[in-house]
């Protein structure tokens, strides 16, 4: 058996989808009832990114933070972890140069089109960009590959680690986050020319010196990492993993060539202070998903409203990326970044009811 093959049946039998709430300290603040947190699936490795299709099928990406990582893109399905769109694309090693293999992959997004968008940073290990970071669109019912954007140096070179994306369908624009070198990724979707911008800005910057992270100190400096945007794609919102703070901007005023970044930074706002988070989601419904990677919660946070803990349960490990389903369903996946690799446990996928 191949060596892919080995590997992805010992993931395939490790990883198991369970239909019932799991125990857990669930609670709300407040005093209310908080959703019951429901376990979806676990793995023996690290996975961050997940995107469920419209019809509830499951993707997820493993980081290749380690070198211990035989699939970078995967569906679940019936509880196993399946290589998708193919055994051939995870194949990847040091070394490979064909396109179509996964290098770093650190996200999954399935737009409002149903297509998924694969981020794959070209960073492995973070130890600086060995192959041409790549935005992936894929074509879910097929597997086909529709197309592929490559960013030049100027925008995502030497150590940066484009992090995650979300999809406007409508202006044709993809929006990226670079959590390592800081700083915004605009790709223009029709010709392929993208333009990283704020890149000094304080606002895609950590503006922490640390994290306590349930009790553990988290002393690595994430920038800009968090990306969200509304239904109505006029504001675009981001966080830094290590700071408390949720920034926005019009996204006109992206989407104008002629501003530099001095002009810019005039159009960014602070829309609230927020425990450090790592993904973030806009539901259907126009409320903010967030984790609470300090207290193991999940928050939610309404523009021009209340920002409020609504679970906080013993599980929560490292509140990842957010995901929506069918019938509302919000997942999330569980990474456990700030325990040592001896003291992680299977990692989770859980899913709420809002």
């Amino acid at each position: 058996m191949r060596p892919l093959l080995l590997a992805l049946a010992a993931l395939a039998t490790a990883a198991c989808v369970r239909n019932a709430p799991a125990p857990g300290t669930a609670e709300r603040s407040g005093g209310n009832k908080a959703p019951a947190l429901e376990l979806v699936a676990q793995s023996p490795r690290q996975w961050t990114g997940i995107a469920v299709s419209k019809d509830g099928r499951i993707f997820v990406n493993f980081p290749r933070w380690s070198e211990d990582v035989p699939v970078s893109v995967a569906e679940l399905k019936n509880g196993q972890v399946s290589a998708w769109p193919d055994a051939t694309w995870n194949e990847w090693t040091p070394g490979t140069t064909e396109l179509n293999r996964f290098v770093a992959v650190q996200s999954v997004v399935i737009d409002d089109q149903d297509r998924l968008w694969v981020v794959d940073t070209g960073n492995p290990r973070f130890k600086g960009v060995i192959a041409t970071p790549r935005l992936h669109q894929f074509d879910i019912s097929s597997g086909r590959l529709v197309h592929t954007y490559g960013f030049p140096p100027e925008v995502s070179s030497g150590d940066s680690y484009l992090n995650d994306v979300r999809i406007d369908t409508e202006r044709q624009v993809a929006y990226l986050t670079d959590s390592q070198a800081g700083g915004l990724v605009v790709l223009d979707l029709k010709s392929g020319s993208s333009r990283k911008v704020l890149k000094d800005h304080p606002s895609t910057h950590a503006d922490a010196s640390h994290l306590m992270v349930l009790g553990r100190r988290f002393d690595k400096k994430v920038h800009s990492d968090g990306i969200a945007l509304p239904l109505d794609r006029k504001t675009l919102y981001w966080s830094s993993l290590t700071g408390h703070t949720l920034w926005r901007i019009p996204t006109e005023a992206l989407l104008d060539t002629s501003l530099d970044d001095q002009a810019l930074a005039s159009r960014v706002e602070k829309a609230h202070t927020i425990v450090a988070p790592d993904g973030i989601l806009f539901d259907g419904k126009g409320v903010l998903w967030l984790g609470g990677l300090e207290d193991g919660s999940i928050y939610r946070y309404v523009p021009g409203g209340a920002y409020e803990q609504v679970i906080r349960d013993d599980r929560l490990l490292w509140p990842d990326s957010f995901a929506e389903g069918p019938r509302g369903w919000i997942y999330v996946t569980t990474t456990q970044i700030h325990l040592p690799p001896a003291e992680r446990g299977p990692y989770g996928i859980y899913r709420f009811q809002p």
